[in-house]
């Protein structure tokens, strides 16, 4: 009997394998393919990679070793052997639940007091016509490629689309995003991806928004990259034995992590709107303290930014522009223009842009070299209950993109000096 058994070997599997062996609890981990999920082997660490390649200009045989030596210089966090010597049961096979309280493996039967389900997700391929005859390329397949494409077509304007066409043009491939929407990032304030969108086409990316594909022949390239979003992988995992249900998400969970099952919980992508690594970690280590210790923590109370890692890069945290609209909230935006260390590194494409209630901070959009270092101070002012005014008061070094921070505290305190107050002061000085 396993106190805890975790199904699927990736970012959130990991976590919760790791981290509940370390309690003490004696814990069985499925993985049907390669440890490190889609995080390591085909998502955050090879993408990661080959955008510092193309930044640093190598040819496309040096970029895809430094992909690989990457990928393989972090394996070994999130190896077996690692695992093993943490007292996590490693099973390779493909895990399905046979009742509430059971988990199969091939011929092996591991019952659990507790499971958490994080089997992740995997790229959406839409129905077009003709698409299924035509050699296309994922996220997941995209690292497989030997030699270097003369044209590229990338159906799809997220994340994912805009990060893969930025790189691969830089390395020299004639790049055609193509987005239906009228804008990319979808997701995202329109100024903030107005910016990445000129960003793309100053290296060379052709983007087309607005534009609906209604037949394969017209993604004609050497390679077609195929990115328009991941889903849950729930297949095969004999939800009905256990009495588990899926929704729009993926695993239906309550803010606990719970399933319909409640001796079964759900971590990661495979539950989650969120679909990123960092997100993933946050809700296992929810998942390890609810299932292990009868613990009432809520995912809902998670602040989680984001970050597409184009250059400029754009991260995002809480409400967004259309939101703070929505709701009265009120928004300082600093321009990266107004930044003496963007001035001097010639990086004043971008801003700083802040949503509050009365100071309090519920979002923002940044779009700046190392947003998502920037973002992160915000995410811990949300999380903390800080305030623009707080943010006024943080002692900052110079000159860093940082200080933007504090140029949007000031200009709220200065919002602060109404009509009676600058009267009330002009008296209190005559005095």
């Amino acid at each position: 009997m396993y106190d805890l058994v975790v199904i699927g070997g990736g970012t959130a599997g990991l976590v919760c394998a790791a981290g509940a062996a370390g309690l003490g609890a004696r814990v069985a981990l499925v993985e049907k393919a390669r440890l490190g999920g889609d995080c390591l082997n085909t998502g955050c660490v090879p993408s990661k990679a080959l955008l510092h390649a193309a930044r640093e200009r190598m040819d496309f045989a040096t970029a895809m070793r430094h992909v690989r030596a990457s990928r393989d210089a972090i394996a070994p966090h999130d190896s077996p052997e690692r695992l093993a010597s943490l007292g996590v049961e490693v099973f390779f096979g493909h895990g399905t639940f046979a009742d509430a309280r059971t988990v199969t493996v091939g011929d092996e039967t591991l019952r659990f007091r507790k499971a958490v389900i994080a089997t992740g997700s995997r790229p959406v391929v839409p129905a077009i016509p003709g698409l299924i005859d035509l050699p296309f390329l994922t996220s997941d397949t995209l690292w497989d490629l030997t030699t270097q494409p003369h044209t590229m077509t990338v159906l799809g304007g997220g994340p994912i689309g805009c990060e893969l066409a930025q790189a691969f043009a830089r390395l020299g491939t004639r790049v055609t995003l193509i987005e239906a929407g009228p804008q990319l990032l979808a997701r995202e304030d329109p100024d903030a991806a107005a910016l990445v969108e000129r960003a793309l086409a100053a290296d060379g990316v052709t983007v087309r928004t607005g534009v609906t594909v209604s037949h394969a022949r017209d993604l004609a390239a050497d390679a077609v990259l195929i990115a328009v979003g991941r889903q849950a992988t729930v297949e095969g995992l004999g939800l009905d034995a256990a009495g588990i249900e899926v929704d729009g998400e993926g695993i239906r969970v309550d803010d606990r992590l719970r399933t319909t099952n409640r001796r079964v919980f759900a971590a990661g992508d495979v539950a989650s709107r969120y679909k990123f690594t960092h997100a993933a970690d946050a809700l296992a280590r929810i998942a390890i303290q609810n299932a292990l210790f009868f613990g009432r923590r809520s995912a809902r109370r998670l602040v989680i930014p984001w970050c597409t890692f184009t250059s400029p890069e754009l991260a995002h945290v809480g409400t967004t522009s259309a939101e703070a609209d929505a709701r009265g909230a009120q928004t300082i935006t600093v321009p990266l223009a107004d930044v003496d260390r963007a001035v001097a590194d010639e990086a004043t494409a971008g801003f700083v842009r802040l949503h509050h209630d009365a100071g309090r901070i519920v979002g923002a959009t940044i779009v700046a070299p190392g947003a998502g270092e920037l973002i992160s101070t915000v995410a811990y002012a949300m999380r903390t209950g800080g305030t623009l005014a707080t943010l006024s008061t943080v002692v900052f070094p110079y000159p860093t993109l940082s200080l933007a921070l504090r140029q949007a505290g000031d200009a709220y305190q200065r919002t602060k000096l109404t009509p009676a107050v600058r009267t009330l002061l002009k008296y209190y000085f005559r005095l």
